[in-house]
């Protein structure tokens, strides 16, 4: 990039010479580049940096894997499973308004986009990168940083990358120069061919099983509805009789105070009578109680051990349903998080559910505690994406973006939880990645993202000075295709954006988020 206070000082030089000055100093210059030949071992003199022009690589391309947004050079750069694919300038944040570098992904796509945030400004071919209003899309390009934190693109690059990238799609926004390298390590994730292959074929059987576990749920519950309703007039009765008896109960005991009062023989004569008759309207009601108990005890437990049933049901098919939302999303990739500053590794998987203001759903139901050696040390900021299968497994890249440890030695010093392995790595497939930060999740992140990470140590103008995403809960879902959790976020700075509560399995709401761009 120009370094443009030095362009301004050469400017102001240039105008305080006298117009011969820079007549003599041009000669001057022209006679000594042509009589001065360099000494044959002199280093090549180093050409200025090449502005980035819109190109295409030379081979047919494959589905996009990432973008990456380099600052330093304000160029974009698509790449497939084999390599770069696409690259074209770019116009990123001005000062205050600086586009954040970090980890994103595409959450949203908009051919006609218009910009609630900025007086209806023309966004085309938008993708989206963050919920307070970051993306990528078609706009003018001055031949430097000019946006108000997103990422101008050529118009026509923009509109042929459009139909190219999928929702999910990494994003990649690096502050100087990055690219992904061949890279391979133990600790990657292997999947399994024999898990593979039978994922398809499990995802069926357990979602037809978890549809027959909502019918048979559906039909307990009516069941117990009707024995219930059946049961209404019984218990009515009884609890009747119930607050009868108390009656009598309290009256009895009133008249056994009264009598033991009583002073004259007259007195005491009452108050025997009224015990009499209080004691006799007990008796009457207890026996009157007993026989509504047991003419009613068939129907009271049949109607309690419908309910019972209903509840067991409803069990299974929240269970059925959980096993049938992981054996779905074992067919999609899957993205893992692992954060030096919380400790923890967080999993997302796109579910392909379609909300009714844009973007899908992301399902993340895994967050544990992680094991990182020397947590107090820096560890860097790296992306590893398994880009295609090979007869081993997979073959991974890595994009480091962040200074720390090396790509290598950040995977050494990280144990993932082999419980999370064995849920992770059998089922592994193409374009699933590992990131690796120093930082936290950011606040950006909710259920309509993957993972948004910013780094700290860069200007983030172009997204601090944005409405922050609302705070929303979804609900459950009950239908058994993905089964959401009942999920809550906080985006407060310095949390982790996002909590699965499992007990909260009864919510059937949506709330639609506010549109901040």
């Amino acid at each position: 990039m120009t370094n443009r206070c030095t362009t301004a000082q050469s400017t102001e030089v240039v105008r305080r010479w006298a117009p011969p000055a820079i007549v003599t100093l041009a000669a001057t210059a022209a006679l000594t580049a042509l009589t001065a030949a360099p000494p044959a071992d002199a280093a090549p003199r180093r050409a200025p940096p090449e502005h980035t022009t819109e190109g295409a690589a030379p081979r047919d391309a494959g589905e996009p894997i990432m973008a990456i947004v380099s600052i330093k050079s304000q160029k974009v750069t698509i790449y497939d499973a084999d390599g770069w694919v696409l690259r074209a300038p770019v116009s990123s944040g001005t000062a205050g308004r600086e586009t954040p570098a970090g980890v994103f992904s595409v959450v949203e796509k908009d051919k006609d986009h218009r910009s609630s945030l900025y007086d209806d400004a023309w966004m085309p071919n938008m993708l989206r990168i963050t919920w307070n209003g970051l993306a990528l899309h078609g706009g003018p390009l001055p031949g430097y940083a000019a946006s108000h934190g997103c990422v101008r693109m050529p118009f026509g690059f923009a509109e042929k990358l459009f139909d190219k990238v999928r929702i999910g799609t990494r994003v990649i926004i690096s502050p100087s120069d990055a690219e992904p390298v061949e890279f391979s390590h133990p600790a990657l994730f292997v999947p399994k061919s024999e898990a593979i292959a039978a994922a398809p074929t499990r995802s069926e059987t357990l979602a037809r099983e978890a549809d027959e576990a909502t019918k048979l749920a559906q039909q307990t519950k009516n069941s117990a509805a009707l024995a219930v309703k059946e049961a209404a007039p019984l218990t009515a009765a009884l609890r009747r009789l119930e607050l009868a008896k108390t009656g009598a109960d309290a009256a009895l005991a009133v008249a056994e105070k009264a009598l033991a009062a009583a002073k004259t023989d007259q007195a005491k004569a009452r108050a025997e009578d009224q015990k009499q008759k209080a004691a006799a309207k007990v008796e009457e009601l207890q026996t009157q109680l007993d026989a509504a108990k047991a003419n009613a005890k068939s129907k009271l437990d049949a109607a309690a051990a419908a309910q019972d049933a209903a509840k067991a049901s409803e069990t299974k098919k929240a269970d059925a349903a959980k096993a049938a939302s992981e054996a779905k999303l074992a067919l999609e990739p899957v993205s893992v998080f692992i954060s030096r500053a919380t400790q923890k590794l967080y999993v997302r998987r796109n579910t392909h559910k379609r909300l009714p203001d844009g973007g899908e759903v992301f399902d993340a139901t895994i967050e544990v505690p992680v094991t990182i050696r020397n947590p107090d040390k820096p560890i860097g900021t790296h992306v590893f994406t398994a880009v295609a299968r090979t007869d081993g497994g997979l073959r991974w890249t890595a994009v480091t973006i962040d200074s720390g440890d090396v790509a290598k030695a950040a995977l050494d010093r990280i144990t993932v939880p082999q419980d999370v392995l064995d849920r992770i790595a059998p089922t592994v497939l193409p374009r699933s990645s590992l990131i690796i930060s120093d930082e936290p999740l950011h606040r950006e992140t909710n259920y309509r993202t993957e993972f948004v990470i910013a780094l700290n140590d860069q200007p983030q103008g172009g997204i601090i000075n944005r409405p922050r995403s609302p705070d929303i809960r979804v609900a459950r879902r009950d239908d058994f295709g993905f089964g959401w959790g009942g999920w809550g976020f906080n985006n407060t700075f310095g949390r982790g954006g996002q909590y699965y509560d499992p007990r909260q399995n009864n919510w059937n709401y949506y709330q639609r988020p506010q549109r901040w761009f």
